[in-house]
């Protein structure tokens, strides 16, 4: 039987990025080969780079936050909106420290965004996410999260020098199913 999240969810929290107490917890899963594997981006090999990471793009972006534990970021969630004619849609982004796969907490995250996303950003009528086809644990935390299957995108994109296969969820906002979750 899988690890579901703690026994009490109220110690899973979402919140801003706070670039003096999170960098060292951020550079536990961007160090982690095995997290980075299905992402886009490479593991980090220092701390300069993460800064350098969170300065750029983190900071930066409207919608990313970071999962916790008992307060502590063991991973982060995100969402980008498009914008003009695509203005209704978003992607969602998600990682989390290898340690904590296989627990609930991912799919805890997705459905507190899933639930909270549509009503702080009106424009929004579908979130999509886009999963590397071979990465069933995150299909499995989208499904879990209310999203909707909605077919394999064949020879997508190029990640880490490999043209892939890419399977596109999507939740909207009138979706029945949209998940409650408080955060």
């Amino acid at each position: 039987m899988a690890k579901q999240y703690p026994q009490d969810e109220s110690l899973l929290s979402l919140r801003p990025f706070d670039l003096t107490t999170d960098v060292d917890d951020l550079m536990v899963w961007v160090s982690d080969n095995q997290v980075a594997h299905f992402c886009s981006w490479d593991t980090y090999t220092s701390k300069e780079q993460a800064i350098e990471y969170v300065h750029n793009f983190v900071l930066q972006h409207p919608y990313h936050r970071v999962i916790c534990l008992n307060n502590r970021a063991i991973g982060a969630i995100s969402v980008t909106c498009n914008a003009g004619n695509d203005k209704c849609r978003g992607e969602l982004g998600y990682v989390l420290a290898s340690q904590y796969w296989g627990r609930g907490i991912a799919t805890w995250a997705v459905k507190a965004v899933g639930s909270a996303i549509f009503e702080e950003r009106p424009e929004l009528e579908r979130l999509e996410a886009l999963v590397d086809v071979e990465n069933v644990g995150s299909q499995r935390v989208l499904e879990k999260g209310g999203f909707l299957k909605e077919g394999v995108l064949r020879k997508y994109c190029i990640q880490k020098g490999r043209t892939r296969d890419m399977v596109m969820f999507s939740l909207l906002s009138t979706d029945a199913s949209t998940p409650s979750v408080p955060i």
